[in-house]
């Protein structure tokens, strides 16, 4: 019996395949890379346009007039390819796939590493160098070696004020950094978690160095598909053999924080209760979708902030949403700023970088140093942890307030 990333790629573990890409994703910054590399083979026009997708989201608007020439000469390409191509303001691109565009089974290739986000559908996705995409431009397909996989089952129900984004942050500090490199992660088990929340766990999949992380598409994939126009059929586990396994009770999780610099550094939220903070930062393709947002409003709705908070939607529709529902007038009304969506200070190139010795609280996937500032520290959270931290100035946890 096959794993689902060997059912997916049509191989077993440890072999070579050329596979045809079903999805190939870059962005402003990869893009401009891939463009170089493709132009430098001596070619013009890509392969499959209409698998072929381009998302402006790094650095939108441009920063300065080099990055506004850059995404000009890339803008010009992709529209004259007819790629699916998504300019400054629709959203992140992990999310803007994620809105009805990918469905399970399908080999999605982008070139960011967090393109393991599109594994909750039950697709294999994973991320490429510039180089490697320029390739799939050329060709449309790519080789893989299949990985090996190992089993996360994640069993129970989460408790109030936990959520996905403390998952993540616990198998990673289980794996550690380096502890599923060039493997797949597959997420089993009896629970009741949403697309949502899948999308946030596979995102955080590539931080413990795996090259996908998959759910096994279901009910609730087929269901959330669905209402973005998109028929899917569910997939069957299959009793497969792992490399290794483990067991994540949600019942006992807490709220938990990685701390600097290192992701797979995971400790109790309660660990770092009162540490002064410059800044809170809530969005990215880890924690920018509606749900996320909904909750950071919920906690500080009639409430002020006592620190600069910044809430990047991951999308146009994200945004749209949180407006028609209250959930961006709650947010403002408590003193955030609203960022347009994209990845706003995620990679420390504009829109809430930190300062040297600035302490900030994000709901990212990555706290490296010098990241989002340099000289700075960051600590992830989840947006629940996020918005109650927001409200005292410092880390703090839902058990400090009433």
């Amino acid at each position: 019996m096959s794993t689902l990333s060997e059912r997916i790629l049509r191989g077993e573990a440890g072999s070579f395949v050329d596979v045809p890409v079903d999805r190939a994703l870059s962005h402003d910054g990869t893009g401009v890379q891939a463009l170089t590399a493709f132009r430098e083979m001596g070619l013009s026009r890509i392969a499959r346009p209409d698998r072929t997708s381009v998302v402006y989201d790094h650095i939108v608007p441009a920063n300065n007039s080099v990055t506004a020439d850059l995404q000009a000469d890339l803008r010009r390409f992709a529209v004259s390819n007819g790629v699916h191509f998504c300019d400054i303001g629709e959203g992140i691109c992990h999310q803007v796939m994620s809105e009805g565009v990918v469905i399970p089974g399908e080999v999605v290739v982008g070139a960011d590493s967090h393109t393991c986000t599109m594994g909750a559908f039950g697709a294999f996705a994973t991320g490429v160098g510039a180089s490697d995409m320029a390739s799939i431009w050329a060709t449309g397909e790519t080789w893989f070696k299949v990985p090996e996989t190992i089993n996360i089952r994640l069993e129970g129900k989460l408790p109030e004020y936990v959520e996905a984004k403390d998952i993540a942050l616990r198998y990673v500090g289980l794996l550690g950094a380096g502890g599923a490199t060039y493997k797949a992660i597959e997420f089993t088990g009896d629970n009741s978690l949403e697309l949502d929340d899948r999308l946030t766990i596979s995102n955080m999949s590539v931080e413990s160095g795996a090259k996908a992380g998959l759910f096994y598409a279901d009910d609730v994939t087929c269901r959330y598909l669905r209402g973005h126009g998109r028929d899917a059929v569910p997939q069957k586990a299959e009793d497969c053999s792992y490399v290794r396994e483990e067991t994540i009770r949600l019942d006992d999780l807490e709220p938990l924080l990685a701390v600097p610099h290192k992701v797979d550094d995971v400790r109790p939220v309660s660990d770092f209760e009162g540490t002064p903070l410059d800044q809170v930062f809530v969005g990215t393709c880890t924690n920018g979708r509606y749900g996320d947002l909904k909750r950071f409003a919920d906690i500080v709705k009639g409430k002020k902030v006592r620190v600069r908070t910044v809430v990047v939607p991951a999308s146009r529709a994200v945004l749209l949403r949180a407006i028609e529902t209250g959930v961006l007038r709650d947010i403002v009304e408590s003193g955030a700023v609203v960022g347009n969506p994209g990845c706003g200070p995620c990679l420390g190139a504009h829109q809430g970088v930190l300062g040297e010795d600035e302490i900030g609280l994000s709901t990212a996937n990555r706290n490296f140093k010098n990241r989002m500032g340099v000289g700075a520290k960051y600590y992830l959270s989840s947006p629940t942890t996020a918005a109650f931290s927001a409200l005292k100035g410092e880390i703090a946890s839902p058990e400090d307030f009433p």
